[in-house]
């Protein structure tokens, strides 16, 4: 594969507020400008940095609430992710602590998770997360 005419596609979870792992994506996103990003809900009052991106979001990203609450929509997140079409990329980076790196590639796709420490919330003090 020739690196420099690979495409490239980034996948990140719910891009809604600034945390440890939107600061990873940022940096991602610097490494491969031209790389279209694929997440299941985009906030931009919240998240800055990627104004001049070109994000595709899921179905999630119109229903009530999304950019908010997206907790309201986790049981929903791994069959989003599912949905995109990541056929036309020879290299897929999910950067994922949580759904996107259950995205679905071609066989011959290269799939590079940069995998996060699993979502807090899910082992501890997740009910006041919830609320």
């Amino acid at each position: 594969m020739n690196l420099a005419k690979a495409k490239i596609a980034l996948v990140f979870d719910w891009m809604t507020n600034q945390g440890g792992a939107e600061r990873v994506n940022l940096v991602l996103h610097k490494m491969f400008p031209k790389a279209p990003i694929f997440t299941s809900i985009y906030n931009e009052e919240k998240l800055k940095g990627f104004e001049k991106a070109d994000i595709t979001t899921s179905f999630i990203q119109n229903l009530p609430f999304a950019k908010t609450k997206h907790q309201l929509y986790l049981n929903m997140m791994p069959y989003a992710y599912e949905l995109f079409d990541l056929s036309k990329f020879d290299i897929v980076i999910s950067s994922s602590h949580a759904c996107s790196k259950g995205i679905i590639t071609k066989p011959g796709t290269l799939h590079i998770c940069y995998c996060h420490t699993p979502m807090r919330y899910a082992w501890d003090n997740w009910q006041s997360y919830i609320d």
